[in-house]
């Protein structure tokens, strides 16, 4: 059931990821950010789907014990090829190989979402496909040394330097980066945050 929008109820961004913070803002909000830290290992058979909402879900559990009465968004983003889920690069050795494999091919990026308002959790994914061309060995080390792919799941950012690398992309541009808006924006609208009517006050101010 929807609920009735509170335009004094804080949103709160389970995640420090700036650029969850910066896709939100697109949304008009000013998240309050609390990451929080939790296990990512992958589950013995879990799908990726399973996998992406099971931890957005438990981010947004976890931040919404500290703050009953906020409405929480987290998310978890993961790149899959051929069932194999691929996190964030432990080295440049972990790079590279992720490189070899996903360059040259395509890919899918799953990002779920979970929204907890009062004790209701909601969750939707968003599925996407990225094309990359072949990487030399000379732009895998340069990719390397920029810095970027350390903190990217699949080991690159499509909004960044990585996207010189991206061919083809199907689907959700803000579910690659890390936060789907039009699934992000319904599950909003279910917990009664009227984006919409936040705008046209914020206009009229």
């Amino acid at each position: 059931m929807k609920r009735r929008d509170d335009s004094s109820r804080a949103i709160i961004l389970a995640s420090a990821s700036p650029r969850r913070c910066e896709l939100l803002a697109v949304l008009g909000l000013s998240p309050e950010v609390r990451p929080v830290a939790v296990d990512e290992s992958v589950r013995p058979g879990e799908a990726a789907a399973a996998y992406v909402e099971r931890l957005a879900d438990t981010k947004a559990r976890a931040a919404a014990e500290d703050a009953p009465e906020a409405v929480v968004i987290a998310a978890d983003t993961a790149v899959v090829l051929e069932g194999r889920i691929y996190g964030k690069p432990t080295d440049a050795a972990d790079f590279r190989r992720m490189m070899h494999v996903l360059g040259g091919g395509c890919h899918e990026v799953y990002t779920g979402v979970a929204v907890v308002c009062r004790g209701q959790a909601a969750l939707a994914t968003s599925v996407s496909r990225v094309c990359l061309r072949p990487l030399s060995e000379r732009e895998i080390e340069q990719y390397w040394a920029s810095g970027e792919p350390r903190d990217k799941a699949g080991g690159y950012a499509i909004q960044g330097l990585g996207s010189i690398f991206v061919a083809e992309m199907h689907g959700s541009y803000s579910g690659v980066v890390g936060l789907p808006l039009f699934e992000t924006a319904g599950l909003l609208a279910d917990a009664g945050v009227d984006l919409l009517d936040r705008a046209a006050h914020r206009d009229v101010r």
